[in-house]
């Protein structure tokens, strides 16, 4: 059987930094050269970043990706690597689409190509476009109508998208159908909670139902809301997995295969009308050599340290690739803002941090004295400055009492963050967790100003497994446990009047946890959630609690997603809204 050795590249992309993409295309394509690989590949949109968004629908970007390609490929074949194919993901357009209604203007492709001899030897477009959560592609993109296949030192390889896999039908038939050695899938696929065991399952599928190995690439990283977590996975034709990579990490699987040698050029119409398109780049198989790389199995994490990884990865990329090198936090003491900065810094280092303490006359001491030793735990930058003269000051004029008294001193905090960021350039983040945004827990330009919501996405039962693994972790290394004890178990209060607690106002995080699951993720009435052994009552108060409060979720600012429905792109409704769920 011929050899190829195959080099996975699950790299991080910026949207629209065509420049420095393209230069991290180059230096992968190098490495991977260096490990004598004969195919490389790169993840969906790597060239231009993903996603794009509406940015699909300007022709001024559609055409710089395109032109950046070319350039791509013609500096490849100057830094030496002419011979050997690259396949990349970038923004195209279709040449030969008419403007019609219905369509997006320009008709701009999510596609693929392969370069090789300094030229773009082929190209070819997602077959499956998804059009759910986060998904838009029906708005941007047309699809491909093409099965592409290249022969690569005498194998077949034929090339897909991301949703072509996740879709029954299209290319993966289509692959069998054309007999190909390989089935190369480039991928930028979302992380979200358990995912990569569905990803895992999806691939083996494919695998055996396009009768050959299959390579499942995918990008590493952040862009605002979405976190990459890479996992590129490689199974052969009974499913069985022959590389894994690791998560949340950039790097190279080089691994040597040893696959069908290609037959006759295949051709024609197959699989859901698709058109083989079949270029041929080397006919000859290689000359046998003694296989080096087998890819490798890398450590799967476990629930928690995978979802604290991937807010790490996600407040990183937002404050990295937004040009913000420190992040300011309102320290309360609480579980919130500790696992906050913990994550804070985890992700940009604890130096760059800066807590501030803002006590008002119901803060307890226990609070303050929670939010210093945080600090010393882990390093960050500290500060106390009271509220209370400015309180004061504004009671004095207007006299506020009972709701209004309380959300003056979340809102002066807010104010203080704010002007804080703006004299010393830190960004402000938002300590909001998922339960309480959901309920409208949370002082409109109080504590819900900031640029970023690491933990927007996170119920509170999770805030706290998270917590205590953070702490675990630590200790297993030898470290200090970042978050104070006593932030964990007290209970949860926002201090805005005397000897409050969160369980004045919400039910128990676990009962309000397990409803909000049921309505928010799962999208399920009151009448299922009541079925599901949720008192009836509680359900229907806690059900127009998240009703009326979609209008503070709209201005709450992006953070990091690790659910299958978050607020925001996941899940839409109206703000102005008279349906109620009632049982």
């Amino acid at each position: 059987m011929p050899q190829l050795r195959l080099a996975l590249n699950q790299i991080d992309s910026t949207v629209g930094d065509l420049a420095q993409n393209a230069e991290a295309i180059i230096r992968w394509t190098r490495h991977s050269a260096d490990q004598g690989a004969h195919l490389v590949a790169f993840p969906e949109m790597a060239l231009t970043g993903y996603p794009v968004e509406d940015l699909a629908l300007r022709e001024s970007f559609v055409e710089a990706s395109r032109r950046a390609l070319r350039d791509l490929a013609a500096r490849l074949s100057d830094e030496g690597f002419g011979e050997l194919p690259v396949v990349v993901g970038y923004l195209d357009r279709t040449e030969e689409a008419k403007p019609r209604y219905g369509q997006p203007a320009g008709a701009p492709r999510n596609a693929g190509a392969v370069l090789h001899r300094g030229e773009v030897a082929l190209t070819y477009s997602k077959h499956h476009l998804p059009n759910y959560g986060v998904f838009d592609e029906f708005r941007y993109f047309v699809p491909g109508e093409t099965l592409p296949v290249v022969r690569v030192h005498g194998v077949d390889v034929a090339l897909a998208i991301c949703e072509d896999l996740w879709q029954d039908g299209g290319r993966v038939p289509a692959t069998r159908t054309a007999g190909a050695g390989l089935l190369l899938s480039i991928n930028a696929s979302p992380y979200e909670q358990n995912k990569d065991d569905q990803r895992l399952e999806l691939v083996r599928k494919r695998a055996q139902e396009a009768g050959c190995t299959t390579a499942y690439l995918a990008m590493m990283g952040g862009q605002d809301e979405l976190v990459f977590d890479g996992d590129s996975i490689v199974v052969d034709k009974d499913g069985e997995v022959v590389a894994r990579a690791p998560q949340f990490a950039e790097g190279c699987v080089v691994l040597d295969l040893d696959l069908p040698a290609a037959g006759p050029v295949p051709q024609g119409i197959v699989d859901d009308g698709l058109r083989i398109e079949h270029v041929t780049l080397s006919e000859d198989p290689l000359p046998a050599y003694e296989a080096e790389f087998g890819g490798g199995y890398a450590d799967r994490l476990d629930d928690a340290e995978e979802v604290y990884s991937a807010l790490v990865v996600g407040l990183r990329a937002y404050a990295a690739k937004n040009g913000f090198r420190s992040v300011l936090i309102g320290l309360s003491g609480g579980i919130d803002s500790a696992l906050v900065a913990a994550i804070a810094c985890d992700a940009v280092g604890a130096e760059n941090v800066y807590g501030v303490a803002m006590p008002s006359r119901y803060s307890s001491e226990h609070s303050v004295g929670d939010a210093e030793e945080l600090a010393r735990r882990t390093g960050l930058n500290f500060r106390n400055v009271p509220i209370a003269p400015m309180f004061d000051a504004y009671m004095d004029s207007l006299a506020l009492t009972g709701l209004a008294e309380e959300n003056l001193q979340s809102r002066l905090r807010g104010t203080m963050l704010m002007a804080i960021s703006n004299e010393e350039g830190h960004i402000v983040l938002a300590p909001g967790n998922k339960s309480e945004l959901a309920v409208g827990y949370s002082t409109l330009y109080g504590d819900s100003v900031g640029a970023y919501g690491p933990i927007k996405d996170v119920y509170k039962t999770a805030i706290f497994r998270l917590a205590r693994w953070r702490n675990e972790a630590a200790a297993e290394r030898g470290e200090t446990p970042p978050i104070p004890e006593n932030s964990i178990s007290k209970p949860p209060s926002a201090e805005l009047r005397p000897d409050q607690v969160d369980t004045d106002s919400l039910p128990d995080y676990p009962v309000l946890d397990g409803i909000l699951e049921l309505y928010v993720d799962r999208d399920q009435g009151a009448d299922a959630i009541v079925a599901a052994g949720y008192d009836s009552e509680l359900v229907t108060k806690t059900l127009r609690m998240v009703d009326t409060a979609e209008y503070k979720r709209r201005q709450y600012p992006p953070g990091t997603k690790i659910s299958a429905k978050g607020f925001g792109k996941d899940r839409r409704l109206p703000i102005t809204n008279r349906w109620r769920e009632t049982v």
